[in-house]
């Protein structure tokens, strides 16, 4: 069930008054003047329960802006707005509403008198995550070994609906191994799950694209070992999960509210690593498609860096949005493909100066197929010079995939 729907329909029960529920698609009607109709139903029905409370879900539906909208349409959102004059008091009737297109709201609509009170919803930080885990985990049967701090830390970026979802998969996982109690492997198998994808044990992968795919991750892992502001290691594994033949995952050390140009650059690099190392040791000729989405990723990741963070000397400290004139566009293509071609030319450096790690890496996960941050660690850290980098001894935490 809805959060915001739940929390409202609380607030009712705690103010003792009625609670109206409509989703803004139940307005919405190809025939002129039904939508409106049914907004004036909606308000005459509150006014009879007043003092309540009406909750009108995904308003954006019918609240957009009147700029691109059909007749009909629009005279919903006439209605509504007519409801909600603002200048006298409706009879004790509260409207809320949710969306998650804020941006696309009517000015009408946002307007004080209107809807004059904001309130964002953003993903819950460690406090609020371990506060959900235990109201989803107070009725299961839970192992010694289960700290739900240490699980709420260790997954920045989950919404509610997420850490539901991983304390369900954690519960199956469990009855299917005719389990008492949830442990800490089964939920960390459910993470593992929400963020690598399912394992696809089935599939057939010939000895050649294994160690392929072994030397690319591998790739991944080394840049990210040795890049200072890189997200410190999770897992690496060459087992298919979901679309992809292996993959890399890091975690931040903390919840993250705002990034650095370094980390930004990092991201870049890590990006670079399984292109690199492909081209490295099997050669230009023999580098396969599986670094499109590594790519895809970090042109994505350069075009922000320079359109929307100023974050390129050329281009200066603007913030771009859409349509550029094309000399403006022609500039930060060029400004892209050099942050682009400078990560390549950083990751050929490292990693041929780490050569045997990458050798080392690939071999393990050749044998192993899935290893731990840890166990990555002990391969790589005699390999590198001045010691392991203390960014990867905080503790694993948050979401970044690279496959």
């Amino acid at each position: 069930m809805d959060l915001v729907y739940v929390t409202l329909k609380a607030i009712a029960g705690e103010a003792g008054v009625p609670f109206f529920y409509r989703a803004g698609s139940e307005f919405e009607e190809m025939f002129v003047g039904v939508g409106a109709r049914r907004v004036r139903s909606l308000f005459q029905a509150a006014k009879k329960k007043a003092p309540c409370i009406i909750f009108i879900d995904e308003i954006d539906a019918i609240g957009s802006t009147r700029k691109q909208w059909e007749g009909h349409t629009k005279k919903t959102l006439h209605q509504l707005l007519v409801e909600m004059d603002g200048f006298e008091q409706n009879e004790g009737i509260i409207l809320m509403a949710a969306t998650n297109l804020p941006d696309i709201l009517d000015p009408a609509l946002t307007r004080p008198g209107r809807f004059d009170r904001h309130i964002v919803v953003p993903n819950p930080d460690v406090r609020g995550r371990q506060e959900i885990l235990e109201l989803y985990l107070h009725d299961k049967p839970l192992s010694d070994d289960v700290d739900v701090k240490a699980i709420a830390r260790g997954t920045p970026g989950f919404n509610g609906a997420d850490l539901a979802n991983l304390v369900n998969i954690a519960a199956i996982k469990a009855a299917v191994e005719g389990a008492n109690k949830l442990t800490t492997s089964q939920l960390e198998h459910a993470k593992d799950r929400i963020l690598m994808g399912t394992e696809r044990k089935t599939m057939f992968l010939s000895e050649e694209s294994k160690k392929l795919t072994a030397y690319h991750e591998s790739g991944h892992a080394i840049v990210a070992f040795n890049t200072e502001g890189a997200h410190p290691i999770h897992k690496a594994t060459i087992m298919p999960r979901g679309s992809a033949l292996g993959m890399v995952t890091q975690l931040p050390s903390d919840d993250e509210t705002s990034i650095s140009k370094k980390q930004l650059l990092a991201r870049l690099d890590v990006c670079m690593g399984g292109r690199v190392a492909e081209e490295l040791i099997f050669g230009q000729d023999h580098v396969t498609t599986g670094a499109r989405s590594d790519l895809q990723t970090a042109t994505e990741l350069a075009k922000y860096m320079v359109s929307n963070c100023g974050m390129s000397d050329a281009i200066g400290p603007v913030n771009i949005k859409e349509r550029p004139s094309s000399e403006m566009q022609s500039r930060i293509d060029a400004e892209v493909v050099k942050l682009l071609r400078e990560a390549y030319d950083r990751v050929t450096t490292l990693l041929k100066k780490h050569e045997k790690a990458l050798h080392a890496l690939a071999n393990a996960l050749l044998e192993y197929e899935t290893l731990s941050a840890e166990e990555i660690k002990r391969i790589l850290l005699p390999h590198r010079e001045g010691g392991f980098p203390e960014q990867q001894e905080q503790q694993e935490e948050g979401e970044l995939v690279l496959a």
